[in-house]
């Protein structure tokens, strides 16, 4: 079943232009379907059924467990729709199937049973005072909440920003990527047969210059949440400060070094852990170990096995259940990426692997896994988030070089570890500077830990009990009851 139409104030509908657009799959090429494609005038519809549902409706006064009844119902309805929604996330972006389905459905599936869980588990405050008087500090839903997520996780950062909002007692309006602007509005579908009341998720497929602008300008949102580049945040808070001053949260672009020491405590494990970090989702991940520093004694080793690895990542049809990578998004990435990688080898870096199209015939984005080594620091391929299955190696001799490779970066998203050496672990993890480090294995992690990012990688946390604080605001009430 796709989609045609926007998704706002609880049912489908065409763009208030009639305005239409191809979506293109990457899997081929090809046409899957011409959708709906939101205005400025349907941004501000979707705005004002939020507003109207925060300000006049149910879900905001509903008790905090029956939100989190409806949240769980949610999850139900999702979970027996898995394959289809996973399916239409392989065909928009290009996932592999048993990704889509293994991981991105899986995801969205714990984060709402999640938060579901926990909406009725955040208690205010009553702070001692003197006698007579009574101070009361509760969280309140922020109102309405403006949600602009990527195409890599369409579902998997669109639960991270919607659920909690939503067990906040906020309404929401969802832009979709441009690339991926099916799944998203099937799972609004199956909110409203959950029981969230019309207005309270709303979801838009448009352009990100168009609808995401409009979005960030618009004084009736309260909070703005983005995940996407650097680039793009910069203008989400340009916005802000030229509106209404929303708060405005970011997860934004990463160039994440995997170190390993030659101590590490299995390097073989580290070359595959190596290779899944920068090959899985065509590494398209902003997380993704793009950047591998790794000891001079011990880099042939880890690297050839890398290289050896890459045989087994490459390309192939995203609906085979037994393909682990599929296309890039789209043709605009992967001559991005290619004429990147020209610039790179032209610096000095030395291909090892990969580095060209594969599976032209098919119609799609295929690039092969790729190695490069030997780029210097200022090489852009150590410099910029090239955001597909590229990984650049670089060497170090001890400690503090590690640290300042892995430091000569504005971003600071993500990074890891590998080394038996506890007090190293404990020094290297404590010292870089990195929303999540991980020891000894990459891009672990659970809906009860924070993520997110500092530097150039962002401001503001999603997952976990922390990501309420992005949607509720603290109101103070003191009563002088004598």
């Amino acid at each position: 079943m796709l989609p045609e139409g926007l998704f706002i104030d609880g049912a489908g509908r065409a763009a208030s232009t009639g305005a239409r657009r191809s979506v293109i799959t990457p899997r081929d090429g090809s046409s899957l379907v011409e959708l709906a494609w939101a205005g400025e005038a349907d941004a501000d519809a979707a705005v004002a059924a939020a507003r109207r549902a925060f300000d006049h409706g149910p879900w905001p006064r509903t008790a905090a467990r029956e939100r989190g009844e409806v949240l769980l119902r949610f999850a139900d309805l999702v979970e027996r729709h898995r394959a289809e929604i996973a399916r239409l996330v392989t065909l928009e972006m290009g996932k592999p199937i048993a990704y889509a389905d293994g991981i991105e459905l899986r995801a969205l599936i714990r984060c709402l049973r999640f938060y579901g869980g926990l909406a009725d588990k955040t208690a205010g405050e009553i702070p001692p005072t003197t006698d007579g008087e009574l101070a009361l500090v509760t969280r309140e839903p922020a109102g309405v909440v403006a949600a602009v997520v990527p195409w890599n996780f369409p579902l998997t950062i669109g639960g991270w920003k919607f659920a909690p909002a939503l067990a906040a007692g906020c309404t929401v309006v969802l832009k979709t990527a441009e690339q991926s602007p099916l799944s998203m509005q099937r799972v609004a579908a199956l909110g409203a047969e959950a029981g969230l009341p019309p207005g309270v998720l709303n979801v838009l497929s448009g352009d990100g210059a168009t609808v995401g602008r409009r979005l960030g300008e618009h004084p009736d949102v309260d909070v703005l949440t983005f995940t996407g580049s650097t680039a793009v945040g910069r203008h989400f808070l340009r916005y802000a400060a030229d509106s209404n001053v929303k708060r405005v949260h970011l997860e934004l672009g990463g160039k994440s070094p995997n170190i390993v020491f030659p101590d590490a405590p299995d390097l073989d494990a580290a070359a595959d852990t190596a290779a899944w970090a920068i090959f899985f989702n065509s590494g398209e991940m902003c997380t993704a170990g793009s950047r591998l520093v790794v000891h001079e004694d011990v880099a042939e080793r880890v690297v050839a096995r890398i290289v050896e690895a890459a045989a087994g990542w490459q390309p192939g049809d995203p609906l085979d259940p037994e393909t682990k990578m599929g296309p890039l998004v789209d043709e605009r990435s992967l001559h991005r990426i290619l004429g990147t990688l020209t610039t790179g080898l032209d610096q000095g870096a030395t291909l090892r692997t990969g580095g060209t199209r594969v599976l032209e015939h098919t119609g799609g984005p295929y690039l092969a896994p790729t190695v490069v080594t030997g780029a210097a620091r200022d090489n852009v391929l150590v410099r910029e988030e090239l955001f597909g299955p590229v990984l650049a190696v670089q060497t170090f001799r001890d400690e503090d070089e590690a640290l300042r490779i892995a430091h000569d970066t504005p971003y600071g998203l993500a990074a890891a570890v590998w080394t038996s050496d506890l007090g190293r672990a404990h020094r290297m993890s404590r010292r870089l500077r990195a929303g999540t480090v991980w020891v000894n294995c990459y891009e672990e992690g659970d809906m009860t830990v924070p993520f997110g990012g500092v530097k150039l990688s962002g401001a503001g946390r999603d997952k976990s009990r922390h990501a309420l604080d992005e949607y509720t605001d603290l109101k103070t009430t003191w009563i002088n009851h004598g």
